[in-house]
């Protein structure tokens, strides 16, 4: 039987919502069929936070693994989505229904996702979640905002309990069209030497 797959990635393109100051996304080909050249061929300029990303240790701490040192079990594996709408400015642990031994935790905010404006007031995960859910044994969490931290944080302390619970985060998911329930996760960064984030495809499948 055929396992239905719902691609929960945002898709790159030049006009892409990015993080206020950083890189634009631009596609530009350097290479084009005809002219001598049987191939098209094309250069991207990015931020390693664009789209739908992974972040690496490293991001939020000057010593840690960059994309290419991560490993790869965390992204892969069964995942529980939760539908967190309408919780707030962050998710409490009081929003969180029982786990049941969910080790990847997904979380939808957005009533539809803002693919085409960037949002600032947008939903982000409080520091005692992340710590419950490391408690909890969870080793990924990941939400459809463009962070776990609000986006004027100074102190990253949703990041900061990450990295002391050894968790691994994916932002900007886009969760529109997934119900509530558990399903497979196969998210995995680019193995970018000495990158702090790493675009990805994620996508869920649905359970045997």
């Amino acid at each position: 039987m055929t396992r239905r797959i719902w691609d929960i990635s945002q898709k790159l393109r030049p006009d892409l919502p990015v993080w206020p100051g950083d890189t634009q996304f631009a596609h530009e080909r350097t290479w084009a069929i005809g002219d001598g050249s049987p191939v098209n061929v094309s250069k991207l300029t990015l931020s390693t936070h664009s789209g739908t990303h992974a972040d690496a240790p490293l991001h939020y701490a000057a010593d840690a693994a960059d994309s290419a040192s991560c490993d790869l079990a965390p992204y892969i594996g069964e995942c529980l989505v939760i539908d967190a709408r309408g919780v707030g400015a962050e998710i409490d642990v009081a929003d969180l229904p029982h786990l049941d031994s969910a080790d990847r935790v997904l979380f939808r905010t957005y009533e539809t996702f803002p693919h085409d404006a960037w949002e600032e007031d947008f939903t982000a995960i409080a520091a005692e979640t992340i710590k419950w859910l490391g408690v909890q044994g969870v080793k990924l969490v990941g939400i459809d905002t463009p962070s776990i931290d609000p986006q004027n944080s100074k102190t990253m302390d949703a990041h900061h309990a990450v990295l002391a619970a050894d968790m691994r985060i994916l932002e900007g998911l886009v969760l529109d069209d997934v119900p509530e329930g558990r399903y497979e996760l196969i998210a995995l960064p680019l193995p970018i030497v000495s990158a702090d984030a790493s675009p990805i495809r994620a996508i869920l499948r649905e359970l045997p």
